[in-house]
């Protein structure tokens, strides 16, 4: 090979390597950039804290309101999104609308729904765009006046979602907002009572969240006999069965049927005899 393409076959190899060193730090960069975005992202579980019920927001009618004024009594599941999302929030909205849709307690009458869009940029308006939306799927008498949808400044936004342990980020290169996806159950107090991550929802576990949070006051005898056999897991947001607490109420049961059953033949047996003797003296 001569000298000139030996050179030429070097310089080629060079600029090769420095190319591909190039494209490796674009890239390193690109991921570093992404996962820049995605530090402290998620849900952070703060159990029995109290949100700031003074906190004011707008309401999906435009009228000012505290967190307080939408506190009456019921549990509350409050569900962090924002109305222009593209993907995530509506998946959210969705998953919860699934489970509340097949659930025997009532919007507006057992709990009540916060959600509250957590850009401040948003308006009433879309608040209450995406209300009927929702409201038209969930089609039950009341729910208009127990699901809220609102917006608010940035400062009652922080507090909130600070309060609740939710993480998120804005994103200028696509002017979107990253954040984990999860509802939060709320005492009648406002105190955290669990978490449901992800974006479905089990309406069981939903249930038992709803009793719970409402210091079992709601719920049928046979609710509450679920609910003693349940329990909830905080790394993982569900419900799982006890084992021991599902013994004992079988056991339980078996021994009040076995009583009855008992009970019932004794009592027959009595009648037979008393037949008989009646039969006798005739």
């Amino acid at each position: 090979m001569s000298n000139f393409l030996k050179v030429h076959v070097y310089v080629m190899l060079a600029v090769l390597s420095i190319f591909g060193q190039t494209q490796l730090c674009l890239a390193q960069q690109g991921a570093g950039t992404k996962l820049d975005i995605l530090d402290d992202i998620g849900i952070e579980q703060k159990l029995d804290a109290q949100i700031p019920l003074e906190l004011k927001f707008t309401s999906d009618t435009g009228k000012e309101i505290q967190l307080k004024d939408l506190m009456n009594g019921k549990p509350v599941v409050l569900s962090l999104v924002y109305y222009e999302c593209p993907m995530l929030c509506t998946m959210v909205l969705n998953g919860l609308l699934k489970a509340v849709n097949v659930l025997s307690f009532d919007i507006g009458n057992e709990f009540d729904v916060i959600t509250v869009s957590f850009d401040p940029s948003e308006t009433a308006e879309m608040a209450s765009k995406k209300k009927d939306v929702y409201l038209e799927q969930y089609d039950r008498e009341g729910a208009a006046k127990g699901w809220h949808f609102l917006t608010g400044e940035e400062e009652a936004i922080k507090k909130l979602t600070a309060a609740v342990g939710f993480k998120y980020k804005y994103n200028p290169d696509n002017d979107e907002y990253v954040h984990a996806s999860g509802i939060m159950v709320l005492t009648p107090e406002g105190k955290i009572s669990r978490y449901a991550y992800g974006i479905e929802y089990s309406s069981r576990d939903l249930k038992l969240s709803l009793m719970e949070a409402a210091k079992e006051k709601i719920g049928s005898p046979v609710d509450q006999i679920l609910l003693y056999c349940y329990h909830y897991d905080p790394t993982t947001g569900k419900y799982g069965v006890v084992i021991m607490n599902v013994i004992r109420v079988v056991g339980t049961i078996t021994v009040v049927l076995l009583f009855s059953f008992i009970f019932i033949m004794l009592r027959r047996d009595r009648r037979a005899k008393n037949q008989l003797v009646l039969n006798n003296g005739k």
